[in-house]
């Protein structure tokens, strides 16, 4: 069986440095905001290119965060209207209503799977004071697009970068160690907000987050609103919440954080196979240019009959997973957004299909999936 992604595997190889790791911290008996996530903090920020790095609990705080941050500076207010694309996972609409925010849904390219730009204009309002980007699959948005409209606008741009950590923009395509948080347009470049769920490209052994930014302010918010919105211990300056990067996780990131270049290097090879060698006319392949701006957290093929082809691949001895089955607006949990029709994305969550893709995958594996693919 090859497994969609084999984690045990995948983590065995720094199995001993994990185990130095948890004896330092064990040793130095200091077990929450400690040296190591202060370590992380500032690595994760120079990886990114970014002046700050806070680290949180999850990728869904590191959102929430961000938008009650900006609440407490008076950037945002209760009620704002945030443009989001409406086929991201539920997380990116959980946030901006957790922080009393308005989701404004916008439809994304078939394409890409990315949020339309050609599309958010429409959708703005006197209200819309933000777009929540989501680097959905771990491919870039139209960045320059994006931003041109949010300065036109005045709008913040806020980063779902939980997929695509290591993701590069073009126009800086000849630096190294940028995330998605670094853009051409510095005035509209604000925050960006990761996952390390242990699944993702740098994934730790448990929850964590972290959100990156350039601005001193927002910073200066954001850290003491994930520590009960204290900045001394029991001197209280907002109503925050307790969501911190826990320093055993900081510890094995920083372990794993400088292999993620050649982790995203090995990711674009497979899927440089999969794009040149799958050749089945039923299948419909992911768009991309080959260039650094997409680090393939998954490789998302389409198909009409999905059942059929996932029932196909099992029985071959190949796991596959759906991300995701249903859109946002068709969740149970939003009933009053039930009858809204957005085909595009309707499409894509009833045709999409994620193939095993990571680091550790040989190449015999990969050449086994495009076989049997072949032969749908």
């Amino acid at each position: 069986m090859i497994k969609f992604l084999d984690l045990q595997q995948l983590n065995l190889g720094y199995q001993e440095q994990f185990q130095e790791k948890m004896r330092l911290v064990l040793d130095k008996g200091w077990f929450i905001l400690g040296d190591q996530v202060k370590s992380f903090e500032t690595n994760f920020a120079n990886y990114c290119c970014s002046k700050h790095c806070i680290g949180v609990g999850n990728g869904l705080d590191a959102l929430v965060l961000i938008f009650k941050a900006y609440i407490q500076l008076g950037k945002l207010q209760k009620g704002d209207e945030v443009i989001v694309p409406a086929n991201t996972y539920i997380a990116s609409v959980l946030a901006i209503l957790q922080a009393d925010l308005v989701p404004v849904l916008v439809e994304p390219k078939l394409e890409t799977y990315n949020i339309n730009p050609d599309l958010i204009e429409e959708k703005i309002t006197s209200k819309t004071k933000a777009i929540l980007l989501v680097h959905l699959y771990g491919q870039l948005c139209e960045m320059d697009a994006i931003n041109d409209i949010a300065t036109k606008y005045n709008l913040l741009v806020i980063e779902d970068a939980a997929q695509s950590h290591g993701v590069k923009h073009s126009v800086f395509s000849n630096q190294s160690q940028f995330s998605a948080t670094r853009n051409p347009q510095p005035e509209t470049r604000n925050a960006s907000a990761y996952s390390f769920y242990p699944g993702k490209n740098l994934g730790a052994l448990g929850d964590g987050g972290a959100i990156t930014t350039n601005d001193d302010e927002l910073a200066k918010v954001l850290f003491s609103l994930r520590n009960y919105g204290s900045e001394k211990k029991y001197h209280n300056q907002f109503v925050g919440i307790n969501s911190r990067l826990d320093e055993l996780q900081a510890a094995f990131l920083n372990v794993k954080l400088p292999n993620l270049d050649a982790d995203n290097d090995k990711r674009r090879s497979i899927a440089k196979r999969y794009l040149s060698e799958i050749k089945s006319d039923k299948i419909v392949l992911p768009t991309w240019d080959f260039s650094n701006n997409h680090v393939f957290h998954l490789f998302v093929v389409r198909t009409e009959n999905r059942q059929n082809l996932q029932d196909y691949l099992l029985e071959n001895g190949i796991e596959t997973v759906i991300h995701y089955p249903i859109p946002p607006h068709k969740q149970k949990a939003f009933p009053e957004w039930n009858n809204l029709s957005f085909p595009i994305t309707e499409k894509i969550h009833d045709e999409v299909l994620s193939l095993p893709i990571s680091p550790i995958m040989t190449d015999d594996e990969v050449g086994f999936v495009i076989e049997i693919l072949n032969k749908y």
